[in-house]
């Protein structure tokens, strides 16, 4: 199994208060990896330790590795900037930015300088569209606010904004928790396509939404890994009674 991401006894600290105790697992390259666990379990503090979203916070400590393509990315000297165009985010609130659709799309090829000229830039605009499942849909009104989407569409425009600066993974915290069952859906059939392409690693409070879009689940328990096996396995024949008895709703 060839590892992109390779976690090792990684510690997380907001001041003196643990969050993430002794985690390590390896992300294999174009994969889906679901995160589950109970509220609070550390799920998403973890998803952010993986492209060092968790430097903004000024209290918080990490102290283990995460290692991507073979470099510690909390080693001295990071390029942190760098890091989060290789390993890009989505929130779970889908977060446009005031402009139009295009423009939305287009920031990131612009700040980062990887557009030649007018007719690249629209061509890396519309790939990123197509990506996210969302070109046919807006093609027509690229220059309408992006206020103007539907709620799904506006999570689908933040995914085609993240692959725009073509990054190598996706973090998606809790992508469609606010989303209607029919624009969640749409989602998914996205996660699951872009695995072709890309190593996505979710975070979901939906067990049936893991079970049906990922290769690999990884369930938390107050800042513990408890447990990562294939999917299937976990859902079937978990190797914990822990994870057993969360996956079966006694408890969480």
């Amino acid at each position: 199994m060839e590892s992109k991401i390779s976690v090792k006894n990684l510690d997380f600290f907001y001041g003196s208060n643990q969050a993430l105790y002794d985690i390590s697992l390896e992300i294999p390259e174009r994969e889906v990896i679901a995160f589950i666990g109970p509220s609070g379990c550390g799920k998403s503090t973890f998803l952010r330790t993986l492209n060092r979203m968790n430097d903004t916070i000024a209290i918080a400590r990490v102290d283990g590795s995460v290692v991507i393509d073979g470099r510690n990315i909390y080693a001295p000297g990071t390029d942190v900037v760098a890091l989060r165009r290789k390993v890009g985010m989505v929130f779970q609130k889908s977060n446009p930015f005031p402009k139009s659709i295009f423009e939305n799309v287009a920031y990131g090829i612009r700040i980062n300088g990887i557009h030649s000229n007018k007719a690249d830039l629209e061509e890396r605009v519309e790939k990123a569209l197509r990506n996210a499942a969302l070109w046919d849909e807006v093609k027509d009104r690229l220059n309408s606010s992006a206020f103007g989407l539907s709620g799904g569409q506006q999570q689908r425009l933040c995914i085609a904004r993240a692959l725009a600066v073509q990054p190598e993974v996706v973090l998606m915290d809790e992508p469609a928790s606010a989303l209607d069952p029919i624009a969640t859906q749409k989602i998914e059939e996205l996660v699951v396509e872009l695995k072709r392409d890309y190593t996505i690693v979710i975070v979901t409070h939906n067990m049936q939404q893991a079970a049906r879009v990922s290769d690999r689940t990884a369930f938390f328990m107050l800042g513990k890994l408890v447990e990562f096996n294939p999917t299937q396995k976990m859902f079937t024949n978990p190797d914990e009674k822990l994870t057993e008895d969360y996956i079966t709703g006694r408890f969480g």
